[in-house]
């Protein structure tokens, strides 16, 4: 065994310590699994997967996914997913329980303004049509939405995990990032300039914005037209009050994710792009100073007969085809008495010749893809030799129910080599 990183023992480049899955959900003082990683990778799956073994095993969790297909509600047979936490049925022992919940973005920018504002201002917000394209879809609205409900649910205490998949963004810091960027955005000095007219009031405030500001509104006019200049001045009066607390939650829950009851698996497939991608999170989670569990490494491919390598698949399967010498007999290696087989047997052995050579040929393919996989992997743990991976086997089809998920968690806790 040597020492890697920060005196971290790991079992040599290669060998990345296990990551103890049962460990960290059976641990009281985990509050909060952030599932996080590039899209595509499994996130939603990993975190359903987590919060259905984290309930047999006793804890009362919930799961809050990000994720648009719907795959999630599916699995867990529940019809649809909202914004609000359902009990998923038939999951849970030791008085563990499972809940699920899709965010619903705009539902959520809602309940902001209408817990932040008096009634008849939050209907002039809610009515806005720049709040309603900024609730729906303004870059990093998600990502901030999904870090209000995660600090919503916290704060509820009801219950003792909460299980986070990220939004499948373009790139995984995106969850990081967005929140802040939009922070900003509405705390920003643009939304103060467009403040300023309506702080200042009457006709002062119309004389302030015909001299002082009528060249910015014009070219803002220009940019994004006076209809929606209109609105967007009109949702900034009406906002006016609530801008700071924006950036203060946004604030709190980054620090949430910093906190010792935190923990990140980063998520990850066995792809040059995904563990490039991982490797960035792992360096941005450490810069942050946020608390890390491990990589969890989905759709590993692996095989039974690992000890015939593709070469030697490959070379078979060639003298297969071109009819060589395979199997010698002691003697008379490579003849044949076709006097002694009966009619036909030569179209047998052929077409059984090329059955084994196909499928020697799929065997090198699936060697292949295993030494690719390997080297990927190598470096990624060359990088961070400090961090702990649990693998799971590439599936022959989707996660479909409970079932799925449960022997997705299995896997993931006993840390099954693929091809297991």
């Amino acid at each position: 065994m040597s020492e890697g990183r920060e005196g971290v023992d790991t079992v040599g480049l290669d060998t990345p310590p296990p990551l103890a899955v049962d460990r960290l959900l059976d641990d009281r003082e985990t509050r909060i699994i952030v599932c996080c990683g590039a899209g595509g990778v499994g996130k939603t799956t990993t975190a359903a997967a987590l919060g259905v073994r984290a309930a047999a095993r006793g804890r009362k969790a919930v799961v809050l996914t990000i994720d648009p297909a719907r795959r999630l509600a599916q699995s867990m047979g529940i019809d649809s997913l909202d914004n609000t936490p359902r009990r998923v049925a038939r999951v849970g022992e030791d008085g563990g329980e499972l809940h699920a919940m899709m965010l619903d973005m705009k539902r959520t920018f809602d309940e902001i303004v209408e817990a932040h504002a008096d009634a008849e201002r939050a209907r002039a917000i809610l009515a806005n049509p720049f709040y309603q394209s900024l609730s729906a879809g303004f870059a990093g609205t998600q990502e901030y939405m999904a870090m209000e409900k995660l600090g919503q649910l916290r704060a509820r205490d009801d219950w003792d995990l909460i299980i986070v998949d990220t939004p499948p963004s373009r790139s995984a810091l995106d969850f990081l990032d967005a929140p802040k960027r939009l922070g900003s955005f509405l705390d920003g000095k643009f939304i103060r300039v467009l403040m300023a007219p309506a702080k200042v009031g009457g006709r002062a405030g119309m004389k302030f914005l015909n001299v002082g500001m009528s060249m910015m509104t014009g070219t803002l006019s220009k940019l994004m037209g006076a209809s929606l200049l209109k609105d967007v001045q009109t949702f900034v009066a009406a906002m006016d009050t609530m801008f700071g607390g924006f950036r203060t939650r946004a604030d709190a829950t980054f620090r949430l994710l910093q906190a010792p009851g935190t923990a990140f698996l980063v998520v990850a497939a066995p792809e040059p792009d995904a563990l490039r991608e991982a490797a960035y999170f792992v360096e941005r989670l450490a810069a942050e100073r946020m608390p890390l569990a491990g990589l969890v490494l989905n759709r590993v491919h692996g095989s039974g007969a690992d000890q015939l390598s593709a070469e030697r698949a490959l070379a078979a399967a060639e003298n297969l085809e071109e009819g060589g010498i395979v199997d010698q007999g002691s003697g008379k290696a490579g003849l044949r008495d076709t006097a002694a087989e009966p009619p036909g047997a030569d179209d047998d052995t052929t077409a059984v010749d090329r059955i084994t050579a196909g499928l020697l040929r799929l065997h090198a393919e699936r060697m292949q893809v295993i030494a690719r996989e390997q080297r990927t992997r190598d470096r990624f743990t060359s990088l961070h030799p400090e961090v702990a991976v649990a693998e799971v086997a590439a599936l022959p089809g989707d996660v479909h129910d409970l079932a799925g998920l449960r022997a997705i968690g299995e896997r993931l806790a006993a840390g099954v080599p693929a091809g297991a």
